[in-house]
């Protein structure tokens, strides 16, 4: 874990501002939304608590992730910080979490239907999961394919996801919403021009 989490430090701080830049802030309203106040709530792969810092007011907020100086980040917010790694057993018990925040982290991840097995077990019946990943099939991701180009220019990036996917793999969730977000011209049609695919779902 410890090389690993090296490897995101080094990618955080090279790419994304030592982890604190927010991509696509338009989520931002959804997630606080789905999640509400007086939760106990764990953020995955919070880093430095960018976008864990909306939802904080009025909730007692766990963050885990693989990257140690992210993390330090993170307390100073308020967060109670947990190093670990997403792929491997949440370090938490069952039914633990009214809600569990996944925001832009399945897309990083070999194995995401183990980790949605594992947010599963750690929330309440009548918990929620909200979260997103980037919208891999959009126009400007098309474009860029058909010009011999990567879809995604992110390394760290193992999996696209379609809708179709995104529900497929949260399909022991009740009432799954999906809403598309981020870019000038998301509005007029989200599914080929937003940026972010934000879900939500219910645990039963």
């Amino acid at each position: 874990m410890t090389d690993l989490g090296e490897r995101y430090e080094k990618h955080h701080r090279e790419r994304r501002n030592e982890g604190d830049f927010l991509f696509v802030p338009e989520r931002i309203p959804l997630i606080v939304t789905a999640i509400g106040r007086g939760k106990r709530v764990l953020d995955l792969g919070c880093r430095s608590g960018a976008l864990t810092r909306h939802f904080l007011e009025g909730n007692s907020v766990v963050g885990l992730d693989v990257d140690a100086a992210a993390l330090e980040k993170a307390a100073t917010l308020g967060v109670e910080p947990v190093q670990g790694n997403v792929e491997d057993p949440l370090p938490f018990g069952v039914e633990s979490f009214d809600a569990v925040v996944a925001g832009e982290l399945f897309e990083h991840l070999q194995f995401p239907d183990a980790l949605v097995a594992e947010i599963r077990r750690v929330l309440r019946p009548g918990g929620v999961l909200v979260g997103s990943v980037p919208n891999a099939f959009r126009m400007q991701s098309r474009l860029r394919f058909l010009r011999g180009r990567a879809p995604e220019d992110d390394p760290t990036h193992l999996r696209m996801f379609s809708p179709a996917a995104v529900r497929d793999l949260l399909v022991g969730f009740e009432d799954v919403r999906l809403s598309y977000v981020g870019g000038r011209y998301a509005r007029l049609h989200g599914r080929l021009l937003g940026r972010d695919l934000v879900f939500t779902g219910s645990a039963e």
